[in-house]
């Protein structure tokens, strides 16, 4: 069976300090300042811990069933729902911490218009589908393992193998060979290399997701800390044509709505000079 008992990583609730988001990590953690970090977790946040398939039915002695394979699969996948995004509860944002899921939603829509529109250009060479169950398993991996970033404390190649060793359990390890496991696999991989023009598509898909969810906050929120940092990490890294001209139609609107801001802050400061 595939365990879950580590699926709700403290990184991905506003704790505060980096040493924390850690900590989460190391493999050697005792079991009494695991009990700590998932008490504060769990008495501060209503969030509603994934079912260790250790309790599940297809856990027992039964030998599991194609049915009782995928529902546990769907279970854990539920950890996307329930994580919000590390980034944004890092800079505070505001009204609504998105979810993982929320962000794969959008993505996987905007991969599939995307593809459609690369389609179109006859320099490029685009699978359309591929792009779209591609987005769609993107992010699985943090179903168990977390959003982490950067702050985390965590290398980039721990990431990969710890995220890869999730993927493998998800997929090989819980679906088996039947159900498109090794598709789902396959699919991920390809888009960690970033070579094949679907995933270049679907990266640069994953950072527009980003910074247009960032303009949003900024217009519909009261963010406590600045949202500038995830515009600065796409800047000059697309890797299509059109991951470039969608970045700056979203960097056009933000700066449009800087100037009203602006334009409207000196009318009031103008009015109360004057009154």
């Amino acid at each position: 069976s595939y365990d879950t008992d580590s699926t709700y990583l403290l990184c991905n609730s506003d704790l505060q300090s980096e040493s924390l988001c850690m900590s989460v990590y190391q493999q050697s953690i005792i079991p009494a300042l695991r009990f700590l970090f998932l008490f504060l977790l769990f008495s501060h946040h209503q969030i509603t811990p994934i079912m260790s398939l250790s309790n599940n039915p297809s856990s027992s002695s039964e030998p599991p069933t194609p049915a009782s394979r995928v529902i546990d699969f769907l279970t854990i996948s539920r950890g996307l729902k329930t994580q919000p995004r590390t980034g944004w509860v890092r800079q505070e944002a505001n009204p609504k911490i998105e979810s993982i899921a929320d962000h794969s939603w959008r993505i996987t829509l905007m991969a599939m218009i995307g593809g459609f529109a690369a389609s179109e250009d006859d320099s490029m060479s685009i699978d359309t589908n591929k792009c779209i169950q591609m987005a769609l398993v993107h992010d699985l991996a943090e179903a168990t393992v977390g959003d982490i970033t950067p702050y985390c404390g965590v290398s980039d190649q721990d990431k990969h193998q710890m995220e890869l060793d999730a993927m493998t359990k998800l997929t090989t390890g819980l679906l088996g060979t039947a159900m498109g496991a090794e598709r789902i696999l396959s699919l991920w991989k390809e888009y960690e290399q970033g070579t094949t023009e679907e995933a270049k598509l679907v990266k640069d898909m994953d950072k527009l997701e980003m910074i247009l969810q960032a303009l949003e906050y900024e217009q519909d929120g009261d963010n406590k800390k600045s949202l500038d940092g995830f515009f600065d990490s796409t800047r000059g890294k697309w890797r299509t044509k059109i991951g470039e001209e969608w970045g700056k139609e979203i960097e056009s609107r933000r700066q449009k709505k800087d100037q009203e801001q602006a334009g409207e802050k000196r009318k009031r400061d103008d009015k109360e000079a004057t009154s």
